[in-house]
């Protein structure tokens, strides 16, 4: 049974990228997971630490990427094709990763993403961007136990198509004023999607990433998720905290090869992001 999952925060530099890259590496590289990467984010953070710079220029250029998919719904064509866009065994740890796979993002869905209210306009019949994820992936996510959605920091329409399939979502945030600001939007939005839409997606919980153990301020908005997660105003927050450190940035950088993902990560982030996967493992499996 594949379990699909969005990663989403409404703020950029709270770790959602990296937490999706780090959770698909370790399913797949310590559970023997079939794992499949999305990145719907336009800025390419997962893609371009996962594959090739030259290789996925080369991809885009071609259509094989994801901006593809939604262009064909935008002006009708017919060019993408999910089976030459799924880059197989990606990551830089010892030459790739078996049986992790990422279907790759694209600078231009930046162009795309206002054109997609206008796919409901053409033709003869109604249509909603909000299904052409879920149309293009129906029969490919059956060969996965995991699929793990890298969604952008917004809930425009690209992101709801990327919740439209999923069956959970992880909120990721650094434990300060700014970043943990938009959960209650997330939540509720998500919330009126689901009833809207018709669909069966769960709040998995909230991550704390970039974790300062000595930061008082840290800890006091800890204290505060904590208080509202036990008057069930907000979902669990995960037992394992990601803490604060130089190797998640090294970590993004794919021309360093590694052959472990303790080199990759550090044992210490390591061993916490392999805690945070066995927890989320033991909540959907």
């Amino acid at each position: 049974m594949v379990h699909i999952i969005s990663t989403i925060n409404l703020k950029g530099g709270v770790g959602k990228t990296q937490t999706t890259i780090a959770l698909s590496e370790i399913l797949a590289n310590n559970y023997n997971k079939k794992v499949l990467i999305i990145d719907l984010d336009p800025q390419t953070n997962a893609t371009v630490s996962l594959m090739d710079e030259t290789k996925w220029l080369e991809m885009d250029k071609k259509g094989n990427t994801i901006f593809q998919l939604f262009s064909d719904k935008v002006y009708n064509t017919e060019l993408f094709n999910i089976n030459n866009s799924i880059v197989k065994n990606v990551s830089n740890v010892n030459s790739g990763i078996k049986n992790l796979d990422l279907l790759p993002s694209s600078l231009r869905l930046i162009d795309i993403q206002d054109k997609l209210p206008l796919v409901s306009n053409s033709g003869y019949f109604i249509k909603t961007p909000i299904t052409i994820l879920k149309e293009a992936l129906n029969e490919t996510i059956k060969n996965y136990d995991y699929v793990m959605i890298d969604c952008p920091p917004n809930l425009g329409l690209i992101t709801l198509s990327g919740i439209y399939i999923s069956d959970y979502y992880l909120i990721p945030t650094v434990p300060d004023i700014l970043s943990t600001y938009g959960i209650p939007q997330i939540l509720s939005r998500i919330e009126n999607f689901k009833i809207d839409a018709n669909i069966d997606i769960k709040p998995l919980g909230i991550i704390i990433s970039m974790f300062r153990s000595n930061n008082r301020l840290h800890n006091s908005i800890i204290d505060s998720l904590k208080y509202k997660e036990r008057k069930a105003d907000y979902p669990r927050i995960f037992n394992t905290y990601i803490p604060l450190s130089i190797k998640i940035s090294e970590a993004a950088e794919f021309n360093s090869r590694v052959n472990t993902l303790g080199q990759k990560y550090g044992y210490d982030l390591y061993n916490k992001y392999d805690e945070l996967t066995k927890e989320i493992m033991s909540y959907v499996e």
